[in-house]
């Protein structure tokens, strides 16, 4: 059988990062088992563009075989590419310097501040829509692979607050004492591996894998370990 070949945007703790020993990661140790079941050796193919959109123009090209990179489902994307079925569901939260802006509790609070997000990411319309509700003052947007600079822009005044995924945002304020997670459950979002539009074989072959995954509490298990309290199983 020919290697699964998976693309992924790094780095996105906890869903996917690299360490000395290789990638780890929620995204990563699911894909792992997924491939195991389907007998497939896998291999990493890291997404380097600026624009998480990118992914998918990468998936249509041939570069991998499916998308496993803590990737939102929505209508835009589903245009682009077939869906597994949800394998989690997490929303956007906020991080914020707590020290230097700590009045901010919330989305309620960022009238007249800057949102950083990363572009391409589903944080980005959400912190635009406040912009144009005029219950924030503007949108910085970060290349993808910036995070580490956006959460650095907290405490300099590069932007005040910070979008994410619950999960991204507990695991990276870690040994960032200044920094908090002010308010989780922005938005509700269906999480899911993705493949070629039309794959239709392999998508059907990755969601029986983790509904098996499912079934036997191996997919609770790994939502657990790695993506906490900031994300559930799909109902």
């Amino acid at each position: 059988m020919p290697t699964l070949r998976v693309g992924a945007a790094l780095p996105d703790p906890p869903f996917e990062f690299l360490t000395s020993d290789g990638p780890a990661g929620f995204d990563i140790a699911l894909v792992q088992r997924i491939a195991g079941m389907l007998g497939r050796q896998w291999r990493l193919v890291p997404y380097t563009g600026s624009d998480f959109n990118g992914i998918f123009a990468g998936l249509d090209a041939g570069s991998y075989d499916c998308v496993a990179s803590g990737t939102t489902i929505t209508p835009g994307r589903e245009a682009k590419a077939d869906f597994c079925r949800p394998y989690a569901i997490s929303g956007q939260s906020l991080v914020v310097d707590v020290i230097r802006n700590p009045n901010v509790h919330g989305i309620a609070d960022l009238k007249g501040l800057v949102v950083g997000v990363q572009q391409g990411n589903t944080s980005q319309p959400v912190a635009e829509k406040l912009v144009a509700e005029k219950r924030a003052a503007r949108v910085r947007v970060y290349a993808y692979h910036e995070i580490e600079k956006a959460l650095d822009d907290l405490t300099s005044g590069g932007c005040d607050a910070f979008m994410k995924l619950a999960p991204v945002t507990a695991w990276l304020v870690r040994g960032r004492p200044r920094l908090g997670v002010v308010e989780t459950g922005i938005t509700v979002e269906r999480l899911g591996i993705c493949v070629r539009k039309g794959d239709i074989a392999l998508r059907d072959a990755i969601s029986g894998a983790q509904a098996a995954l499912a079934a036997d509490g191996t997919l609770a298990m790994l939502v657990k370990q790695w993506l906490g309290a900031g994300a559930t199983l799909p109902s």
